[in-house]
């Protein structure tokens, strides 16, 4: 068996939350050679990572988390559903494959959490009457500023 789904070794999945995992073999991982300082080393060396996971065809994701990462991602998604994390602010290739995917777990914990549902509140009476009598105050100064009439 050839290709890159049979040189990953069975590595063990990565916990998210609850009962969500993912597995390594998802994580697609290449290596760039890093912009900004670092001298002579930075030149010669790929040590940025550049993380992809591919979120719309991931089947460890259910729909809900799928939909909410989609949201949280943004430009980190490209149009075919990949999300695209680069880690380079570490002088070794090693701390920033590890800072890639803090980054991963940290987003999709984000997006594992299910939103709040909104409780309907009404505003309290005290505001209603301050709101009324602002909007009273207003038009009064309002027609102060009308042109007086020549009687």
């Amino acid at each position: 068996m050839s290709g890159a789904a049979g040189s990953h070794s069975k590595a063990a999945p990565i916990w998210i939350s609850g009962a969500l995992t993912i597995d390594p073999a998802e994580i697609e991982e290449s290596f760039v050679r890093a912009a900004g300082p670092g001298g002579q080393h930075v030149n010669k060396t790929s040590t940025a990572v550049q993380l992809r996971f591919d979120v719309r065809h991931s089947p460890s994701l259910p729909d809900d988390v799928r939909q909410r990462l989609e949201r949280l991602a943004g430009r980190r998604l490209t149009r075919e559903g990949v999300l695209v994390l680069v880690a380079q602010g570490e002088r070794s290739q090693k701390r920033n494959r590890e800072e890639a995917l803090a980054r991963l777990v940290e987003l999709l914990r984000a997006a594992a959490r299910p939103p709040t549902p909104r409780r309907k509140t009404r505003p309290p009476k005290a505001s209603k009457r301050r709101r009324l009598e602002d909007k009273k105050k207003h038009g009064t100064l309002k027609s102060l500023r009308t042109k007086p009439t020549g009687e």
